[in-house]
């Protein structure tokens, strides 16, 4: 090639290689952390609710999309978070979606700087993630799913179900749900109101589970309430399985438990509160400041009954509390 031709091929070299590495370097990172397991169904239908409102709001991933993502699924395995968590932070995302207060924890501990939206925070003030509600004060807002007149609802509700109840233990792992204490209080302070008997019952493994229930099982005219805590929504099946087998009325944070046998479930609309996070990436992805976004908490809760299980365990369903249920399953 004649160097005359060369030089004027330079130009065009020099205008596509920009424009190429501009496409390249115009696409956001995002990290999501869940802690679940990849396979679990559950999971999927988060992710899919949070990116099906990204995607209204202008952003997509994959091939021509205008975002990157980098999934971690940890599960409960307190270990697994702070290396998966280390890991995402690496790779300097420009927001990371974070749930469970234990992945928000190790979080924190490890960075200051990249932005955080979390879901499914009990108490993110409690928890040292936010400074107040309204002003979160350093990198990290989100969504909490716990509001305290909750506590009084899984009990009455429970005493609905079934009126001989006149004891109720609440089932969680310290570790995965170290927010306990706060729940624990406000299920205390009913027991004058609402004639029961509260305790606790942590945990700490699948296999340390059964005998606290089949204990608590030997006296009559006790429930169970399930509190939010990645540890059972992983291990789902073994505590509705216990709760069937030792025939003990249990209620539960969310729908997936009933759809998947167990009882009763009241709490958040846990697909509306992945696909709400979506606002606050967007907003965080077009220069909005944690600082500035508060702190949402719950307004929609749901109900949701197995009639199928109360059957089994002798109960009759109200008729008023059929139909005031957001899901009836037969």
């Amino acid at each position: 090639m004649r160097r005359r031709d060369f030089i004027k091929i330079i130009p065009g070299l020099a205008a596509a290689c920009p424009l190429r590495a501009l496409a390249q370097q115009s696409k956001r990172r995002i990290g999501v952390v869940i802690a679940r397991l990849e396979n679990d169904p559950v999971a999927q239908a988060e992710i899919a609710a949070l990116f099906d409102n990204l995607r209204q709001l202008g952003w997509t991933a994959g091939a021509g999309g205008n975002i990157q993502v980098d999934y971690r699924f940890p599960g409960s395995d307190i270990e697994r978070i702070r290396a998966d968590v280390a890991e995402l932070v690496g790779l300097q995302p420009d927001v990371i979606i974070a749930h469970s207060t234990p992945v928000n924890v190790a979080l924190q501990r490890v960075n200051r700087t990249i932005p955080v939206v979390f879901v499914n925070i009990f108490d993110p003030i409690g928890s040292g993630l936010v400074e107040s509600l309204a002003h979160p004060g350093g990198n990290i807002t989100g969504f909490s799913n716990y509001n305290s007149e909750l506590a009084t609802k899984w009990i009455e509700i429970l005493k609905e179900l079934d009126r001989r109840i006149e004891r109720v233990a609440s089932v969680f792992n310290p570790q995965t749900a170290p927010y306990a204490p706060m729940v624990l209080r406000s299920i205390e302070a009913t027991q004058g109101s609402l004639a029961v008997i509260t305790s606790a019952m942590p945990v700490h493994d699948v296999a340390e589970l059964e005998r606290p229930i089949a204990d608590f099982a030997s006296t009559p005219n006790g429930g169970l309430i399930v509190l939010v805590d990645s540890f059972f929504i992983n291990n789902r099946k073994s505590i509705i399985s216990l709760a069937a087998k030792y025939r003990v009325p249990a209620i539960y944070p969310f729908k997936f438990f009933v759809t998947a046998g167990g009882l009763v479930s009241y709490g958040i609309d846990d697909l509306d509160i992945f696909g709400q996070a979506a606002s606050y990436v967007d907003l965080i992805l077009k220069g909005k400041k944690p600082s500035d976004l508060p702190v949402q908490r719950p307004i929609k809760y749901e109900l949701a009954i197995n009639l199928k299980t109360a059957k089994a365990l002798g109960l009759t369903v109200p008729l008023i509390l059929q139909m005031t249920a957001n899901e009836v399953i037969e």
